[in-house]
């Protein structure tokens, strides 16, 4: 299983992003979702969605991010609007096939203020 992040960036304060994660040879997973950690800090939970199609954030980014993925369950993606410059991490996708987790290599965004 191999994922791929990209479309982090550099985004004013107030702007969106949307992060996509392209993951291959998987046929099904439980869950898809995002992590990110700042820079001294721990990585935290952003977001998730289960191959049933639910969907659990964090409370920091509630409202503001949006999780969704295609119908092949093959690329994941997080729209994130009015980005704050708390949000500047780098972002991680991972997936979880029956309890093993893969990781992607992250891709950071950075927000101004």
């Amino acid at each position: 299983v191999q994922l791929q992040a990209s479309g982090g960036g550099l985004v004013q304060a107030g702007g969106s992003l949307r992060l996509s994660c392209a993951a291959s040879s998987i046929s099904s997973h439980n869950v898809m979702g995002w992590y990110r950690q700042a820079p001294g800090k721990q990585r935290e939970f952003v977001a998730h969605i289960t191959d049933a199609g639910s969907t659990h954030y964090a409370d920091s980014v509630n409202g503001r991010f949006t999780i969704s993925g295609d119908n092949a369950g093959n690329t994941l993606y997080l729209q994130m609007n009015s980005l704050k410059p708390e949000d500047t991490a780098r972002y991680y996708c991972y997936c979880n096939i029956m309890g093993r987790v893969y990781w992607g290599q992250g891709t950071l965004v950075t927000v101004s203020s």
